[in-house]
């Protein structure tokens, strides 16, 4: 049988079971797997990850509010018929706040966290594989968004990473390049201190991540039926 996705964390407290049930179902969303309109067998999910119902049933709470997954009385819960601009809107509105702490950051960060920045976009281009690109990738907007010294943002940012799916550099394999482009564009601009140059090269990254979100959704079929 194979290993259950959340094997060894039973342990964990409530409220990161319902987190990574979240989680793991954005994942599955955004890769396809679970299809706009499709039933969500919360049975069959809690026994994949692991885990009881009761944290599925949260986390299905959790997706209900963000708009992800509702729930349809006496039927049970269903993924939200997601349009192709629900996808966009989605990356876009993280986009801008990323954009708006780029802006900041670009006249805060100190020399020593330009190359930590420096140096994190060169490990992503050492050819590591999709999950410590996803590791690299989640530190390298980090401290951007630190160097914001804006805890309103920061705080925005927090909320609003919780509603992205992880997995994306694993999904969207030709995705990997083009963001090593984007993260030098990224560094330049913050490099130059030009706080312009930063919020657009952000805004973009994650437009042109939406496009490629939309482009492997439709491959998939996501919007076939």
């Amino acid at each position: 049988m194979p290993e259950p996705v959340y094997a060894g964390l039973r342990r964990t407290g409530p409220a990161n079971l319902n987190a990574m049930a979240a989680q793991e179902i954005r994942r599955r969303i955004f890769a396809g797997e679970l299809r706009s309109g499709a039933k969500i067998d919360q049975d069959a999910l809690a026994e994949e990850l692991g885990i009881s119902k009761l944290p599925v049933r949260e986390a299905l709470i959790t997706l209900d509010h963000e708009g992800m997954v509702e729930h349809i009385a006496r039927r049970g819960a269903f993924v939200t018929r997601l349009t192709r601009d629900d996808i966009r809107d989605h990356y876009r509105v993280f986009g801008v706040v990323s954009g708006l702490a780029a802006e900041r950051a670009a006249k805060n960060l100190s020399p020593e966290s330009l190359q930590a920045l420096n140096d994190l976009a060169d490990r992503m281009e050492s050819g590591v594989d999709p999950a410590e690109q996803e590791r690299l990738n989640f530190e390298f907007h980090r401290r951007i968004n630190y160097g914001s010294d804006s805890r309103r943002l920061i705080s925005i940012l927090g909320i609003l990473a919780k509603t992205v799916s992880h997995g994306f550099y694993e999904a969207h394999q030709d995705w990997q390049g083009k963001a090593q482009e984007d993260h030098r564009r990224i560094l330049n601009a913050l490099s130059a201190r030009s706080a312009p140059r930063a919020r657009s090269a952000v805004e973009k990254h994650f437009t042109d991540g939406a496009e490629q979100a939309v482009t492997l959704l439709e491959a998939q079929g996501f919007w076939d039926h």
